[in-house]
Formats: structure tokens, C-alpha cells, sequence
């Protein structure tokens, strides 16, 4: 009894630090993507494939969420943007009041699209919402076909899936043909983008859509 109410009490809290955030980022038209996969799965591969398609073109901030170390970090900088890193020191997630606290030094006004890396998991991030406008998940084909029922809601909070390594895919057992069903089951309304982490295929496409959802925001303002 007393544990679930402690976990009420947390998610509440949560909830009342996420509504802050988002208020600052609609205030400000800044798009804020909450970017999410399992350990292991590409995230930050693809996040750096997606900021050589787009610096230049935004004001872009990262904030970086990690356990222990600012490796992740620093692969990000060198693509010349602005990040911010989250040591969570073993907490398995992002929460909103971690990243309230990283806004203290990268202001959402200063910038039109902010990425925030949470923690390679594909449990504990779905529970907390930090305000974000939106959840991409990378999700890659070497971890297999069984994660999407395994690990619902991660995939039926997401509004775009990133489904990484497609250049692996002869050399697995994934079936697209399942994967697309069964996320019919969870999703149906997700966005699948087929992309490659290595070779770059597909996040030219995913990358156009996503500045094309900068743009909405922005002329909302």
C-alpha cells in the first residue's frame, strides 16, 4: 500500500514539473522531442546522423540524460550544438524536474528545436512525461520482434518509431511483416521511418518531416 502511494505521489510531482516545461515550450515555439530506445538500440548514432542533416538550418539544444559518464555528451557536441548534460547516477530515466533544472543553462527561447537523449531503457522513461511536444522511439532490428508486446508502452506513447539498423536486416531474423502488425495492435497511428544509423538510409526523410513539424510550431508563435 504504501509503495503505490509513493509511487502516486512521484508520478504527481512529476506531472506538476512537466506542465512547467511545457508551458515554457510553448511559450517560447520551441519543439522539444523526448528521444527514447533500449540500451545499445542507436539513439545517439542517429541522433548525430540527424544533426548533420539539420544544424544550420535551427537553433538547435541538447540535453544529454546519461547514468554516469558525458560520452554521449560529447559525441553531440562535436556537431556543433549546444548540449547539456543529465548525470542520473543510476536512476533508469529522465524526469521532468531533472530537465526543468537543466533549462537553467540552456533556455528554451534561445533555441527552435531541443532534443533530449533519455536514459537506453524501454521501461522506466515511458512513465515520465518532462513536457515534451512528442516521443520518437529507436528501436532497432537486432533487438527482435518480441519487444513491441513485451514493452507496450513505450511504443503506444510514441508518435514516430525509428526503426534503426535496416541495413542489418538481412543478417536477422526480424520480420517487418510482424513488426508492422503488431504495432497495429499498440500504435496504429505511429510514424515509421526504416533508417540506418551507419549508412545514413532514411534520415533524410525522417529529418524533413521533422523540420516540417518545427515549421507548424513556429508559426503558431
Amino acid at each position: 500500500m504504501v509503495q503505490i502511494a509513493l509511487g502516486s505521489n512521484i508520478l504527481g510531482a512529476n506531472e506538476l514539473l512537466a506542465r512547467k516545461n511545457r508551458k515554457l515550450f510553448e511559450q517560447d515555439g520551441t519543439l522539444v522531442i523526448n528521444l527514447m530506445s533500449s540500451p545499445g538500440a542507436g539513439k545517439t548514432t542517429i541522433l548525430e546522423r540527424s544533426l548533420e542533416e539539420i544544424t544550420g538550418k535551427l537553433k538547435i539544444g541538447v540535453i544529454e540524460g546519461d547514468l554516469y559518464t558525458d560520452q554521449d555528451a560529447q559525441r553531440i557536441g562535436k556537431k556543433g550544438v549546444e548540449v547539456v548534460q543529465i548525470n542520473t547516477e543510476g536512476t533508469c530515466h529522465l524526469d521532468a524536474g531533472m530537465v526543468n533544472k537543466a533549462l537553467e543553462r540552456l533556455p528554451a527561447s534561445d533555441y527552435q528545436l531541443v532534443f533530449i537523449e533519455n536514459v537506453g531503457n524501454l521501461v522506466c522513461p515511458a512513465e515520465f512525461d518532462l513536457g515534451e511536444d512528442f516521443r520518437v522511439v529507436v528501436f532497432s532490428v537486432a533487438e527482435g520482434n518480441d519487444k513491441l508486446l513485451k514493452y507496450p508502452l513505450i511504443f503506444r506513447e510514441a508518435r514516430v518509431i525509428l526503426l534503426n539498423k535496416i541495413d542489418l536486416l538481412a543478417y536477422t531474423d526480424f520480420s517487418l511483416e510482424k513488426f508492422q502488425e503488431d504495432l497495429a495492435q499498440i500504435n496504429p497511428s505511429a510514424i515509421v521511418f526504416l533508417v540506418s544509423g551507419r549508412t545514413g538510409e532514411g534520415v533524410k526523410e525522417w529529418t524533413e518531416w521533422l523540420l516540417e513539424e518545427v515549421s507548424k510550431k513556429q508559426n503558431r508563435f
